[in-house]
């Protein structure tokens, strides 16, 4: 289409299971660091599944004044913080921006579980005398972290909120990218944030038997394309990117990270929870956006995959990469959740940055814990075993799959 706007990503944040700045997790994810460990936010001991991903040392009140605390869930004070980071590392000045120009298109796959955990436990011990939060309903609603992101920053373009379950932070930055790209926008702040480290979460997904029960050796349970893998380990975090018009970008003298040039979704329409065993939902996606960059396979030299370290999902998804990049010599690839564990909503989101940051250093992080690789798993060769290489990166491709047979890829470009 003529008069396209080319977009481009201007500003980090991020908060992991890694770090709580972009290069603290860079480097961790670098150096092939581990951040699953034992529970430490509740009692998990009767839980079949005893560890997590948790972030360490982040202390809201640090970051947040006591009324945006009081008023929100975790995964928003998680928005709020990595957002800040973004804009303050873009060097925007918002007071020089029409408000109506820049707006908020985050994502979240399960919101305000905390807070509804919370209520509900309160409520059951005195039924007779319900009492509820005058703010239980707007920490719970997943929409309140781009309303608040929104009301903190004085932001008064595009606002809301994606959900597509794991795919979801994938899902709001192709958004962002389609609205600038398309020029109703000229600066997006959009990513993802999730904190489903709670009882009812981990009780739920332990009950499908979707997560690792390697409890004696948390630091090591994530391992994806391993013949042991059992199941993914729960993660949480956020990850915010400025998302900008690049000329409006280059008027203001931004330093550009990276284009994003392709960006697509579709559904596998096959299971509520299960990827297609062939893995063709996915890789049409992959073909779409290779379509939309007007790339050839071939271009692609990084994919970040989804892999969360399940049975059957792993396969599945280098089978699509199989079919969509043959036996591509020059193209690496791993699975970053062998490190972050499994962010959810949110894993697109960090998963963008890491893109991004190989873009950027001329570094693949490593896919670790991958000891005994399973023989069913196509593309062995082309994964980033254990140990992060150095390797020139022009284009990088980043996977999220998510329950209910959501499939969104976006592609970025080292800026020319």
């Amino acid at each position: 289409m003529k008069n396209e706007k080319r977009v481009v990503i201007t500003g980090l944040g991020c908060l992991s299971p890694m770090g709580n700045t972009v290069e603290e997790f860079w480097q961790h994810a670098v150096k092939g660091t581990s951040g699953s460990a034992a529970i430490s936010r509740f009692d998990a001991r009767h839980f079949k599944t005893r560890f997590a991903c948790e972030v360490k040392s982040f202390e809201p009140q640090q970051y947040l004044d006591r009324n945006e605390i009081r008023k929100s869930d975790l995964f928003t004070q998680y928005a709020l913080y990595t957002a800040a980071q973004a804009i303050e590392d873009s060097k925007l000045a918002l007071d020089e921006i029409d408000p109506f120009d820049i707006g908020v298109i985050w994502g979240s796959g399960q919101g305000g579980m905390g807070t509804f955990e919370e209520e509900v436990k309160n409520y059951s011990k005195h039924p007779e005398r319900p009492r509820f939060n005058p703010f239980f309903v707007p920490k719970l609603i997943t929409n309140m972290a781009s309303g608040m992101i929104s009301l903190k920053f004085g932001l008064m373009g595009i606002n809301y909120t994606t959900v597509s379950a794991c795919a979801t932070s994938n899902t709001a930055l192709m958004d962002a990218f389609h609205y600038i790209k398309l020029g109703k926008a000229k600066v997006l702040i959009s990513g993802g944030s999730e904190a489903p480290i709670t009882e009812a979460s981990l009780g739920g997904f332990t009950a499908m038997r979707a997560m690792s029960t390697r409890n004696d050796t948390p630091e090591n349970a994530s391992r994806p394309f391993d013949l042991s893998r059992d199941g993914f380990v729960m993660g949480e975090g956020a990850g915010a990117l400025i998302v900008e018009e690049y000329e409006h970008a280059k008027a203001r003298g931004a330093k550009i990270y990276a284009e994003l040039v392709g960006a697509s979704m579709t559904a596998d329409a096959y299971h509520i929870t299960s990827t297609h065993p062939e893995g063709l939902g996915a890789a049409k996606a992959m073909e779409l956006a290779l379509e939309e960059a007007e790339l050839q396979p071939g271009d692609i030299d990084y994919v970040n995959a989804h892999a969360t370290s399940t049975p059957v999902g792993d396969i599945s998804e280098m089978k699509a990469i199989e079919k969509v990049f043959g036996m591509a010599q020059n193209l690496s690839i791993s699975a970053t959740k062998s490190m972050t564990g499994h962010l959810l909503g949110a894993a697109g989101a960090i998963e963008a940055i890491l893109c991004i940051k190989a873009i950027t250093e001329g570094t693949i992080p490593p896919t670790v814990h991958l000891e005994n690789p399973d023989p069913e798993i196509p593309l062995l060769d082309q994964v980033v075993k254990n140990q992060a290489i150095h390797k020139n990166v022009n284009y990088a491709m980043s996977n999220t799959f998510g329950f209910g047979g959501h499939n969104a890829i976006l592609i970025f470009k080292r800026i020319s």
